[in-house]
């Protein structure tokens, strides 16, 4: 339960971040468009959670997808969604978090 709580708001696996981001991973930021305009990842796409089941589809399930958002509960949510879709998908947290382990 500990670990479903943390992996909902973003206590997420670095390892499994870091190793998806070396295969090639997508970076999705959940948030609005008004908060990914205030900072974002560079590279990621920005699909609003409300959105995402229209959209996910336009992606490539042989690439893993690391989700982001202001504090990991939209990511973790979003995280539940393309796993049940059949995607490999990390719950990356903050995107300040994920964006940090992308500068090295």
């Amino acid at each position: 339960m500990i670990s479903f709580l943390k992996n909902l708001v973003g206590g997420s696996n670095t390892e499994g971040l870091v190793e998806a981001l070396q295969q090639g991973a997508v970076i999705i930021d959940v948030r609005s468009r008004a908060e990914y305009a205030g900072g974002h990842v560079a590279g990621s796409k920005n699909i609003p959670l409300n959105e995402l089941g229209a959209q996910l589809s336009k992606f490539p399930k042989d690439k893993p997808i690391i989700f982001c958002c202001a504090s990991g509960a939209r990511s973790g949510s979003a995280t539940s969604i393309a796993k049940g879709e059949g995607y490999t998908a990390f719950n990356g947290g903050p995107w300040t978090s994920v964006n940090a382990l992308t500068r090295g």
